[in-house]
């Protein structure tokens, strides 16, 4: 597979796209804790469902990964609209393959999935080998997950059908209001990265962009697409359109302004104080001021096991205290520079800002 030299950065392109949204708040809000969010809040907004459709979702956000090869295909504007018309005019029993056989999926994968498919019913032997192509991209789905992904290949029209039902209503009782209040805070994010690449050589750009994520200049295919998504931030979703193109989706939601329509406490603030206010935390941004740290050796520091340690890493990145620096398979992790001063400024701007009314 080709790669750009180290000295040619990549062809850097941009994508607009409300559509990418849809998505993504849907899989946040099935899993909250990914982005910080509410879970009471979240699961207000799933109760608003009818009971069939919420219960569908449920069962495939276990295992339905962001269809956003998909989403980058859209004709434009890519909003809801666009992508709910697009996935009308598919056959039911197509749906579910073309919002899953992406370019990351590997051939082998791509295969069996269509083999059952076209059987109408998976064995174990389907099972395992899922699960042999999930543990080479470094997954470890449960059996469950694996069988409600088996289970719904092997019902592939019926999926197709009941999933456009699904997103509709989704759009109808939440997404369509919501679309509206992220269309301009998404297009003013894009603007100002689109001033940013035009001062900033691309590495320094996408730690801009990802509030903390450096990548290894080995790390870019010859051809980069960055977008803004609102839902997602203050995480950056990365992934394979094609062996010669990543697309980046990077933070689009303003600093300080919640997911949460009309939150008066800022979303940043609430998250760092309670980053902090845990002593695993303060230990481990102890030792990340010393030196850069990858998970595994905080944990043997710690004395924890890694997931725990990569829990806690998650949570402080999700406060933006913490940046990560990506050098193929290893992860570093440091302060970002200024952490503590600008929460410290965050939480007096709070303390000093005009009274809410009375009663909120």
């Amino acid at each position: 597979m080709s790669q750009p030299s180290s000295t040619t950065p990549p062809a850097l392109q941009w994508d607009f796209g409300s559509a990418y949204d849809l998505f993504i708040s849907l899989k946040v809000l099935h899993e909250p804790a990914r982005v910080g969010l509410r879970p009471s809040w979240a699961a207000g907004v799933r109760s608003r469902l009818p009971q069939s459709e919420r219960k569908f979702l449920e069962d495939i956000y276990s295992f339905f990964k962001l269809p956003l090869s998909w989403v980058y295909r859209l004709p434009h504007p890519k909003d809801a609209a666009t992508a709910l018309f697009t996935l009308r005019q598919i056959p039911p029993a197509e749906r579910l393959a073309a919002l899953s056989l992406s370019a990351e999926v590997p051939p082998e994968l791509h295969a069996r999935l269509r083999e059952v498919q076209a059987r109408r019913t998976y064995d174990e032997a389907d099972v395992e080998a899922v699960r042999a192509a999930e543990k080479a991209k470094g997954h470890t789905p449960s059996t469950g997950q694996i069988k409600s992904l088996l289970q719904w290949w092997s019902r592939a029209e019926e999926f197709g059908e009941r999933y456009l039902e699904a997103l509709q209503a989704y759009y109808q009782v939440f997404f369509a209001e919501e679309e509206r209040r992220i269309e301009a805070p998404l297009r003013r994010a894009l603007q100002r990265a689109q001033a940013l690449a035009e001062k900033l050589p691309l590495q320094q750009l996408i730690v801009e962009l990802s509030q903390g994520v450096e990548f290894d200049r080995s790390f870019f295919k010859p051809n980069l697409i960055l977008a803004p998504a609102y839902w997602s931030t203050p995480l950056l979703i990365y992934l394979e359109v094609d062996e010669k193109t990543h697309l980046i989706l990077f933070g689009g939601r303003p600093p300080g302004e919640s997911l949460i329509a009309g939150e008066t406490v800022p979303e940043s603030l609430t998250k760092a104080l309670k980053a902090l206010a845990d002593p695993t935390r303060l230990r481990i941004l102890r030792y990340l001021e010393a030196e850069p740290h990858t998970p595994s050796q905080l944990a043997r520091k710690l004395r924890l096991r890694a997931p725990t340690v990569i829990h806690h890493l998650t949570e402080l990145r999700l406060a933006g205290l913490v940046q990560i620096s990506v050098k193929g398979e290893t992860r570093l992790y440091t302060p970002r520079k200024g952490y503590l001063e600008q929460l410290c400024q965050a939480f007096e701007d709070f303390l000093r800002s005009e009274n809410p009314p009375s009663g909120e």
